[in-house]
């Protein structure tokens, strides 16, 4: 967060960094983008707007585990933590789409230090 680089877009579940280092500048869902699938993703940004919704869907089905916990199907379905870390689609086709054309970002400004 501290690099000195004009922009960046940090990418992640929701965790530690949230109480550890600050706040997310947004939250985001897969359902948003087009994937009918509900996790909970926060961005933080650098000179980026937030990003737009794409395409609201469903927010897909979910399962009750044994121990009772209201888990999304997709994830009890995933085999592995690769599966259940990957990007959404969705999600990586609106980062390209509105954060990838240069021309049409704002311009850098110089923002304070986080550290």
């Amino acid at each position: 967060m501290n690099c000195n680089i004009p922009r960046w877009c940090i990418e992640n579940p929701i965790s530690v960094i949230s109480s550890a280092i600050r706040p997310p500048d947004q939250i985001i869902q897969p359902y948003e983008y087009g994937d009918p699938f509900q996790k909970s993703t926060c961005l933080w940004l650098k000179n980026l707007p937030l990003l737009r919704p794409t395409k609201i869907v469903d927010k897909g089905e979910f399962y009750i585990s044994p121990s009772g916990k209201k888990l999304p199907a997709w994830y009890s379905n995933s085999k592995n933590w690769k599966d259940r870390s990957r990007t959404f689609d969705g999600i990586s086709n609106a980062f390209g789409d509105q954060f990838g054309n240069e021309s049409r970002l704002p311009v850098p400004v110089e923002q304070l230090s986080l550290f």
